[in-house]
C-alpha cells in the first residue's frame, strides 16, 4: 500500500476541479510528495471523464488498499465524493476549510478528502491538503478525554458495517459497546471548578 508516511497520495479531478488539483499537486510535489493522478490532467482535455467515474476509480484503489489516502476534486467536491463513497472501506469527506480537514482525519479517520474547485482558492486548497496529509486519527487536535477511543470505535464499526445485517437486526446494534463520554469541559474550565 502506498502510504502518507512515504509521502504517497492518490489524486484525481474532473474538468471542474482540475485547476485546484493541479495547484495542490504542484505544491505537494515541491514538498517531496509523489502524487499519482488518475483523473483529468489539464483544463483543455478533450472529452474528459465524468466526475462519478473518476470517483469510483479512486474509491476502488482505496478499497483495494493500493493507496492509504486520496485527494479528489470536482466543482463542488460533492459528486466525486458520493461516487468514491460507493466503494467499501472508503471514508470520504467534503471539506471547505482547514478545521474541517483536521477533524476529518483526526476525528473521523477519513481516507478520501474531496474539495470543490468552484469554492476553494488554490492557497486554501493547499492548506486543506496539508492538514489532511500531515495528521492521523487521534492527533492532538481535540482535547477531550477518550477522543481517540470514541472515534476509533465509530470508524471500526462503520468500516465493518453491513446493511443487510443491520436490517436483519431491526436497524439496531444489539451488541453495541459504547465508550463512556467523560466530562468534556475544556481544561481551563475544569480548573475553575
Amino acid at each position: 500500500m502506498k502510504t502518507v508516511k512515504d509521502k504517497q497520495v492518490l489524486v484525481a479531478a474532473d474538468f471542474a476541479g482540475v485547476a485546484l488539483k493541479n495547484a495542490v499537486v504542484a505544491h505537494l510535489e515541491k514538498c517531496g510528495w509523489t502524487c499519482t493522478d488518475i483523473g483529468v490532467k489539464t483544463e483543455d482535455e478533450k472529452n474528459p471523464e465524468m466526475f462519478h467515474r473518476i470517483g469510483l476509480r479512486v474509491g476502488a484503489k482505496i478499497a483495494e488498499r493500493e493507496f492509504e489516502r486520496a485527494l479528489i476534486f470536482c466543482g463542488t467536491g460533492m459528486g466525486i465524493h458520493i461516487a468514491a463513497s460507493k466503494c467499501p472501506h472508503v471514508h470520504a469527506a467534503v471539506v471547505e476549510n482547514v478545521p474541517s480537514a483536521l477533524r476529518c482525519i483526526t476525528g473521523n479517520n477519513c481516507n478520501v478528502l474531496a474539495m470543490g474547485g468552484h469554492y476553494i482558492g488554490h492557497n486554501l486548497g493547499i492548506e486543506i491538503a496539508e492538514a489532511f496529509l500531515y495528521h492521523n486519527l487521534g492527533d492532538g487536535y481535540e482535547w477531550w478525554p477518550n477522543f481517540y477511543e470514541f472515534h476509533k470505535l465509530a470508524y471500526d464499526e462503520l468500516d465493518a458495517f453491513d446493511y443487510e445485517t443491520f436490517k436483519k437486526n431491526g436497524f439496531t446494534f444489539p451488541d453495541a459497546v459504547n465508550i463512556p463520554l467523560e466530562d468534556c469541559m475544556k481544561p481551563e474550565e475544569l480548573k475553575r471548578r
